[in-house]
């Protein structure tokens, strides 16, 4: 998969069984060690079936090249969320479309330096109604520690480079 800055990323999570999640076009940013950066303008459209809206901010995303998760940073543009991370299988690439499945957990640093796991009855919800395997189920919790602790101890993309790339997309 090559993307050159400025290409049109068509993002695609689904749900566990291939139902539609959300799905929203982002702007390829660059690629460097962590994964695949790309910049999301205000007034993007970003839906699932039953629902939709517009972005009021600008943000970036990180689709690591092998972690099964994905980061959105949001800095000072967010009211209440700086990163939110959500756990998903490892990104697949397919030309400019990028696919994911979300598995409901999430990790969100809050503004206020508040760090949390959310959405865990979701989680264990959908573990039985989608019929998770127990590899998934242990992917999903593993990645969600993991996470947790990259961000509380300040493990890059968390610390510098996330905000690095989101600055530069602002500035554009």
């Amino acid at each position: 998969m090559v993307l050159n800055p400025g290409d049109a990323v068509d993002v695609r999570f689904t749900k566990w069984g291939g139902g539609r999640h959300w799905e929203f076009p982002l702007t390829a940013l660059g690629t460097d060690e962590h994964g695949v950066w790309a910049g999301g303008a205000v007034g993007t459209w970003l839906s699932r079936p039953g629902q939709g809206f517009e972005s009021e901010v600008r943000w970036v995303t990180l689709f690591p090249h092998d972690r099964p998760w994905s980061a959105s940073f949001y800095g000072a543009g967010h009211p209440d969320t700086d990163v939110y991370v959500d756990i998903t299988t490892v990104p697949v690439w397919k030309g400019a479309r990028v696919n994911l499945v979300d598995l409901d957990l999430d990790v969100i640093l809050l503004v206020d330096g508040c760090l949390i796991l959310d959405d865990e009855d979701e989680f264990d919800d959908h573990r039985r109604s989608l019929a998770y395997p127990d590899d998934v189920v242990s992917l999903a919790r593993r990645s969600a520690d993991e996470v947790l602790t990259a961000i509380g101890s300040g493990v890059e993309p968390f610390l510098a480079v996330g905000p690095g790339w989101l600055d530069r997309w602002c500035r554009r």
